[in-house]
C-alpha cells in the first residue's frame, strides 16, 4: 500500500497549484489523473484555452473574408495550431508536478474504498493509496440530453468537437447557453450555416431583456438562425449528414447539418468515485456538497472546482485552490465569501460580459434602481479602433449611487468587466466611474460616458 500525506483526484486548475503548495510545505502528494491527455485540466485541454484560440481565429477569418475553401483551410490551420499549443501546455503542466520529488503523478481512475483509502485502476493493475487528506478535483463532463440519437457519430460535445479538423458547411447547435452561443458565433465567423435550437422561450433568460435582445439581433444579423421554444425530438445520423428533428412553432422540422453540437450543460464528474463509501454527500445533480472552506461531509476530504455546487468557471476553481490552501496550510481565513462579485463572459463575437446584478434582480432585492445604456451609435470611436460595440449598461442604486451591475456587449468586454468587478467589490459609485481617468482612445473610457448618465 502507498501512503501519502495528500491525494488529489484530478489534475485541474485547482489541483495543480494545490499540489505544488502542499509539496513545498513538505508533504508527500499523489495527483491522480485518469487520462494523460488531461494533464492541466479541462481549461488547458478541452475548454477555455483551445476553444478561445478557435474563437480568435474565427474573428480573424471573418475579417479576412474569402470563399468557403479559403475559410476551411484557415480552420484546419487553426485546429493544428490549437493542438500544438495544447500539447505544449499539457507537457508544461505535467513537468511542473512530475519534476517535484514530493509529487507523484499517477495515471489511473480513482475511487474511494473508505474515507482514507483510494483504489486506483491503472494500466498495470490496481493500486491502493492511503491518504491523510484527499482533495476531489475531477471537474465536470458534458451532460447529454435524453434525446434519441444524441450519442450518434456525427453528434459532438464541446470537448469532442475540438478535435474535428474539417470545417462543416452546416451545423445544428442544440442549446443556447454560453458554450452553444460561443461555438455558434465562431462557426458563423468561419462562414458556416448555423442553426441554434433552444428549448426555452427566451435567449439568455437570466439577463435583462434589453441586453438579451441586443445579443439576439446581432446573431441574427450575422445569419445565425436562433429557434427558441424548440423541442428536439431526435437526432438522426446517416452516412452523409445529421437530421435534427424538432418541433418549432407548432411544426415539425427536420434540420440538416454536417454534424450537430449538443451543448446542453455539464454535470459534476462524480459518478465513478464511490463517494458513499467515504461518507461524502452529493446533491441532486451529483455535485459534492461543501462548506465555506470547501470541506465535504467527510472530515479529511475537500472538493474543489466544477465538481462542487459552485458556478463552473476556471477562475472559481483557481480561487478554490486558495481557499483549500488557506484551510490546510494557513489560518483558514479565506472562504467562498471572499470572492466578491463574480464576473461571467460569453466569448462570442463580440463577447458579452456581466458582473453584479441585473436590473430585474436589483429591483427584486428592493433597490431603488436607475439604469444607463450606451448603444453602438453612442460609441463612435469603436469602429475607429477596429472593434465592435453594441451595448453597455449600468445598474445603480439611486439612493446611494453605488454601482450594482455592469453589462458589456463589446469587443473588450472580458477585460473591462474585471475593472467593473473591482468597482463593485470596493463599493464605488457612478460618480467614481464617471470621473475616473482612463486611457484614450479605448472602449474602457466609455465607462465615463455611461456612468455620467446616472451619476449625481
Amino acid at each position: 500500500m502507498d501512503q501519502v500525506d495528500a491525494a488529489i483526484i484530478g489534475f485541474g486548475a485547482a489541483g495543480k497549484p494545490l499540489a505544488l503548495d502542499l509539496a513545498n510545505a513538505g508533504l508527500t502528494v499523489a495527483v491522480i489523473e485518469r487520462s494523460s491527455r488531461m494533464y492541466g485540466g479541462a481549461c488547458v485541454n478541452t475548454a477555455c484555452l483551445p476553444s478561445k484560440m478557435l474563437v480568435h481565429a474565427a474573428a480573424e477569418s471573418a475579417f479576412q473574408g474569402g470563399e468557403f475553401p479559403e475559410r476551411s483551410e484557415r480552420y484546419e490551420a487553426a485546429v493544428d495550431e490549437k493542438n500544438a499549443a495544447t500539447a505544449r501546455l499539457r507537457e508544461r503542466s505535467y513537468r511542473a508536478l512530475a519534476d517535484n520529488p514530493r509529487i507523484e503523478v499517477v495515471d489511473g481512475e480513482a475511487s474511494f474504498e473508505d474515507a482514507t483509502h483510494l483504489i486506483v485502476k491503472t494500466d498495470d493493475g490496481e493500486r491502493r493509496i492511503e491518504a491523510a487528506r484527499t482533495f476531489i478535483d475531477t471537474g465536470s463532463v458534458p451532460a447529454l440530453p435524453d434525446i434519441p440519437g444524441a450519442d450518434g457519430k456525427r453528434v459532438y460535445t464541446s470537448e469532442t468537437l475540438l478535435d474535428v479538423k474539417v470545417l462543416p458547411e452546416r451545423v445544428v447547435v442544440v442549446g443556447a447557453g454560453y458554450v452553444g452561443l460561443e461555438f455558434a458565433s465562431l462557426f458563423a465567423d468561419f462562414g458556416v450555416d448555423v442553426t441554434v435550437l433552444q428549448g426555452g422561450e427566451e435567449l439568455l433568460p437570466h439577463e435583462d431583456r434589453d441586453v438579451a435582445r441586443a445579443v439576439r439581433e446581432n446573431f441574427e444579423q450575422r445569419g445565425i438562425r436562433l429557434a427558441l421554444g424548440a423541442h428536439v425530438k431526435s437526432i438522426d445520423d446517416d452516412v452523409a449528414q445529421v437530421l435534427v428533428v424538432a418541433d418549432i412553432d407548432g411544426k415539425e422540422e427536420r434540420i440538416p447539418g454536417d454534424f450537430a453540437l449538443v451543448a446542453t450543460g455539464r454535470r459534476p464528474a462524480t459518478a465513478d468515485l464511490n463517494l458513499d463509501a467515504a461518507g461524502v454527500k452529493t446533491d441532486e445533480r451529483g455535485a459534492v456538497v461543501t462548506d465555506e472552506h470547501l470541506r465535504t461531509t467527510a472530515p479529511n476530504i475537500w472538493a474543489l472546482g466544477d465538481v462542487t455546487e459552485a458556478r463552473q468557471f476556471t477562475y472559481i476553481s483557481y480561487d478554490d485552490y486558495r481557499i483549500a490552501a488557506s484551510d490546510v496550510l494557513g489560518d483558514g481565513s479565506r472562504t467562498r465569501d471572499d470572492r466578491g462579485a463574480v464576473p461571467s463572459c460569453i466569448f462570442a463575437n463580440p463577447p458579452f460580459a456581466r458582473v453584479g446584478l441585473t436590473e430585474q434582480d436589483a429591483r427584486d432585492q428592493g433597490f431603488d434602481v436607475v439604469t444607463a445604456v450606451l448603444e453602438a451609435k453612442d460609441m463612435p470611436k469603436a469602429p475607429l479602433l477596429g472593434k465592435q460595440a453594441l451595448l453597455m449598461k449600468a445598474v445603480v442604486d439611486n439612493a446611494t449611487g453605488r454601482v450594482l451591475g455592469v453589462h458589456l456587449y463589446c469587443s473588450d468586454a472580458p477585460e473591462i468587466v474585471n475593472l467593473a468587478k473591482f468597482a463593485l467589490d470596493e463599493g464605488l459609485t457612478a460618480a467614481d466611474l464617471r470621473d475616473a481617468v482612463f486611457t484614450h482612445p479605448t472602449l474602457t473610457e466609455e465607462l465615463n460616458n455611461l456612468f455620467a448618465k446616472v451619476a449625481k
